[in-house]
């Protein structure tokens, strides 16, 4: 039978209680994990009750949440390097700002612990570095949560890339725009911590086009840390690869996540805003071939429930990591040339 893997998760905002909620469905589609302890420094979150959910992602809510998960059964720690000395975890996800993910994810491979570890994983080339080495020597699976590799429309535009079956990508364009985080306000509004919208939303699709097409030779942005556009230059991929990022839009504004990319033999085109159809399949991407629109069932599942069933699979051995610390280094050098490039 397989071992179960135990998982300990850090932080409980957000991040955290996606990361929860996807951990959670894994184990309730057979896969062989289970949450069995928590930390975060407010213990009233500690009891499994949280607010309702906040963030760009969200559907909204509101009253009495159920319980996230059952303290009688799941450890709780105000004090985060508790849990990584908890001989019962076997992979911790940290879900802390930022500025922390270096020191705990040194700590948690030290430990002996496997790590999901939050994008970005630091704010320099350098300190992405130091998670890499670490993580090499520790012998441990240590993964940058990079999920748009692991969104089911992005691995299906990836899959039809590496396939050649439509022919070459001419062009790609991709768009991310939301409004200004309303919750860690002191964090988010600080880029110093946060790395702004760049680092926060944009980053998703850079790891991408790093993904699909490689490290790109040169980058031609314009806006600022909190809203920009990029040209990917390369010479030997798409002719314009561009990607708009940010999150100054007013608070009514809400989510949007598309991309239009024209293969020789057609256009794929995503948007997370248009409708599923009646029966059930998705609308949400669709394929353009002359004349003819079909709609792609790409299924119910976030990229968040990919990256961890394809982090259970690794630890388990069924499968190759496919996002690493090493990518996440070569990610954050172009991340850097594009805040130099908008004064950041």
């Amino acid at each position: 039978m397989e071992t179960t893997v135990r998982v300990g998760v850090i932080g409980l905002g957000f991040m955290g209680r996606t990361h929860i909620a996807a951990y959670q469905a894994a184990r309730a589609a057979g896969y062989a994990c289970d949450l069995v302890a928590v930390a975060d420094r407010d213990a009233v979150r500690l009891t499994g009750r949280v607010d309702a959910p906040a963030g760009n992602m969200s559907t909204g809510g509101g009253g009495e949440q159920p319980l996230l998960f059952d303290p009688a059964v799941v450890r709780g720690f105000t004090d985060a390097h508790a849990l990584l000395h908890d001989p019962g975890v076997d992979l911790v996800s940290i879900c802390t700002h930022t500025d922390t993910h270096v020191s705990l994810a040194l700590a948690a491979l030290e430990a002996g612990k496997h790590v999901l570890l939050e994008k970005p994983v630091a704010l320099s080339v350098a300190e992405v570095r130091r998670v890499a080495d670490a993580a090499r020597a520790s012998g441990r699976v240590c993964m940058p949560a990079m999920c748009m590799r692991f969104w089911p429309a992005w691995a299906w535009l990836k899959a039809r890339i590496v396939s050649g079956e439509f022919g070459r990508v001419h062009t790609a364009m991709f768009q991310r725009l939301g409004s200004a985080p309303a919750w860690g306000v002191g964090f988010y509004g600080d880029a110093s911590k946060s790395g702004g919208a760049l680092v926060d939303l944009h980053i998703h699709d850079t790891d991408f086009m790093h993904y699909c097409f490689g490290p790109p030779r040169g980058v031609t942005c314009c806006g600022t840390l909190n809203h920009l556009t990029t040209m990917y230059h390369y010479d030997h991929g798409p002719r314009q690869v561009v990607a708009e990022g940010g999150w100054g839009q007013a608070p009514g504004f809400g989510f949007r996540m598309r991309y239009v990319v024209n293969f020789e033999r057609g256009t794929a085109d995503f948007d997370l805003g248009r409708e599923a159809a009646a029966d059930g399949t998705s609308r949400q991407l669709l394929w353009h071939e002359g004349s003819i629109t079909t709609a792609v069932d790409v299924g119910l599942l976030s990229g968040y429930d990919g990256e961890v069933r394809h982090l259970i699979d690794v630890i388990q051995g069924k499968a190759s990591l496919l996002a690493t610390v090493e990518d996440a280094a070569a990610v954050m050098r172009t991340v850097e040339l594009e805040r130099g490039a908008v004064g950041g």
